[in-house]
């Protein structure tokens, strides 16, 4: 790589902003959190960190049904991107999606479904990372 330079373990070529890594790439732990939500699968929850773990109420859903949630977040904005899926929880696995269905600047409307055949009531844990966008 002739036009690239070392900026820890990731290369940076500026004639075209790529980035190539030698090694993975995330957050460092003090930019992770966890928090539990309270009540029901639809109250909201506050997490201010860019990645972190969601531990869902197990209130009953039932089979092909819709739960949303707000996730508040200072650190989303409006350009950024949420990744999502299911860490656990689940008695048996692809029961569940996870999938965002709007966001703002400071927060974010999650929503998980029962794909299953039947009424579950699972602490559901969900894993978040923000892909911070331009502001």
């Amino acid at each position: 790589m002739s036009n690239s330079q070392s900026v820890g373990v990731a290369y940076s070529d500026p004639e075209f902003t790529t980035c190539y890594a030698t090694q993975e790439i995330g957050y460092a732990a003090a930019a992770q959190g966890a928090v539990t939500q309270l009540t029901s699968k639809s109250t909201a929850v506050t997490l201010n960190t860019s990645a972190g773990q969601i531990t869902m109420n197990n209130a009953s859903l039932a089979t092909v049904t819709n739960v949303p949630f707000t996730l508040n977040n200072s650190l989303i904005s409006a350009k950024d991107v949420l990744i999502l899926n299911v860490a656990g929880g689940a008695a048996t696995a692809g029961t569940y999606n996870v999938f965002v269905s709007t966001m703002t600047a400071g927060s974010a409307t999650i929503v998980l479904r029962n794909i299953s055949a039947g009424s579950l009531s699972e602490a559901v844990v969900i894993n978040y990372a923000i892909i911070h966008g331009a502001s």
